[in-house]
């Protein structure tokens, strides 16, 4: 991975300077991360996000001191894995006791369903398709579709009040979309 990072630095001072600073704050980096997550996967990902923070950053990171360096990643570390707790909170997951409730619906009320999704905007059809029915998390939808996390998230969210919408204008005023 410090060969991907390095890649991103212009100059062999950047490079020789990032790489100290890896080499030093690596294992330190994942330690606070553990600590705070107690998930090994997610504290890779909180380390990782923080190393291409501070790539992000890196004119103004490589002016700091050395002692400032080491805190400023381990704060940064820090907050990459409050960011992941924060986004973990945010889905609850169905209990594992739960069973969908049998199908009522003809099939002519399934099609009328189906062709009110399909009528959104491609956009948020897309993404309501991949989070709903093929169940990938936000992350995945967009790493596929090219977008950031927070667009994802806030297409389900226009996507679903836009569904909700066209029911109501059907006349169904049932459960949560």
């Amino acid at each position: 991975m410090l060969a991907f990072y390095l890649s991103m630095l212009e100059t062999p001072e950047d490079r020789q300077k990032f790489t100290r600073l890896y080499e030093a704050w690596e294992t330190k980096l994942y330690a606070v991360a553990l600590r705070i997550l107690a998930n090994p996967s997610q504290a890779e990902d909180a380390v990782q996000q923080t190393w291409l923070y501070l790539l992000s950053h890196w004119e103004r990171v490589s002016t700091f001191t050395w002692e400032e360096i080491g805190g400023y990643a381990v704060t940064a570390v820090k907050n990459a894995s409050l960011d992941i707790l924060r986004k973990e909170r945010r889905t609850v997951p169905f209990p594992e006791t739960w069973e969908a409730p049998a199908r009522e619906e003809t099939t002519e009320e399934y099609a009328w369903l189906v062709s009110l999704v399909q009528s959104l905007p491609e956009g948020y059809r897309r993404i309501l398709e991949l989070k709903c029915v093929e169940e990938e998390t936000n992350r995945e939808i967009a790493r596929r579709m090219g977008l950031n996390e927070s667009t994802v998230a806030s297409r389900i969210k226009r996507g679903r009040a836009m569904l909700r919408d066209r029911l109501e204008q059907e006349g169904f005023h049932g459960g949560a979309v």
